[in-house]
């Protein structure tokens, strides 16, 4: 656990899937404990406390949560992301509780032909400001300018606009990284670590001093091979969120591979919302400038 960081891709890229389950090594904790009441050992129940505490150390402080208190007057933004799953039966439901999360932004990742209209319908009393490209889009209350679509994947999985807030510009991304998928070749990521190269590569040629990237990154954010993207920019959970913020599966979450990014706001708080129709749960945060 200590160490994760150092633990290699070169084998069946058990490195990236070994920091996506990290949270759950604690569960190791209370196993050892049992196995030494069964064994009567006071040296194995001691030595136990070696993992106890670097578990504590890296997720401690997720468990005490770090939310803010927004002062009167404070100007920000409040954002959600959502992968809103294709296959979802129903769009129109989804669509009414992400309106009701009063969020300034939206983005939405996993969009079809036959749902974004339907979205494009029920956000529009809320979110007049909409734009789509392939299978990710953007809802705003604010007008959203110089959209463009970012090459991350042969076909759209990535957009970025300009959201013209009242307290000034802010550059926001929708993504959605490749899928990944735990087989007997192991953990194949690899058309996700290129897309999130590619992801970075235009984060790092991005000119706006506030920038907040939403989305589905089929990895979490201790996972190393994220790197190119998450040195660049922090997570708002990490930041001002409580507990774990697990997104997926929506139905028993273990993993939080959708996350709210940021560079020069300040998160006051980040939180995951209750299950839609979709496979993925969203994640929302509330931003200082």
């Amino acid at each position: 656990m200590a160490l994760h960081s150092l633990v290699p891709n070169t084998a069946l890229n058990l490195g990236s899937l070994f920091q996506t389950v990290l949270p759950w090594t604690g569960l190791a904790v209370p196993l050892l404990l049992a196995l030494a009441a069964v064994r009567r050992s006071r040296l194995a129940a001691v030595a136990v406390l070696a993992p106890a505490l670097v578990w504590a150390t890296l997720f401690g402080p997720a468990l005490t949560g770090k939310r803010s208190a927004e002062a009167p007057g404070t100007t920000g933004l409040t954002v959600l992301g959502h992968n809103v799953d294709e296959a979802n039966p129903d769009p129109a439901g989804t669509a009414r509780a992400l309106a009701r999360a009063d969020a300034d932004v939206l983005a939405l990742v996993e969009l079809s032909e036959g749902s974004t209209p339907v979205y494009a319908r029920e956000l529009a009393a809320t979110h007049p400001h909409h734009v789509v490209l392939g299978g990710v889009g953007l809802w705003s209350r604010h007008r959203l300018t110089a959209v463009a679509e970012v090459e991350i994947m042969p076909w759209t999985r990535a957009l970025r606009a300009t959201a013209e807030t009242p307290e000034g510009p802010v550059a926001v991304y929708a993504a959605h990284l490749a899928s990944v998928r735990v087989s007997g070749a192991g953990f194949t990521t690899a058309r996700r670590n290129e897309a999130a190269r590619k992801l970075a590569a235009a984060l790092r040629a991005e000119a706006a001093p506030r920038v907040v990237v939403l989305g589905d990154f089929n990895g979490t954010y201790q996972d190393a091979a994220l790197a190119p993207v998450t040195s660049q920019l922090r997570s708002a959970q990490r930041e001002a969120g409580k507990g774990f913020g697990f997104t997926y599966p929506a139905a028993f979450p273990v993993v939080r591979i959708d996350d709210v990014l940021v560079k020069g706001v300040t998160p006051l708080a980040s939180w995951t919302l209750p299950a839609t129709g979709s496979d993925h749960r969203p994640v929302a945060a509330r931003l200082r400038f």
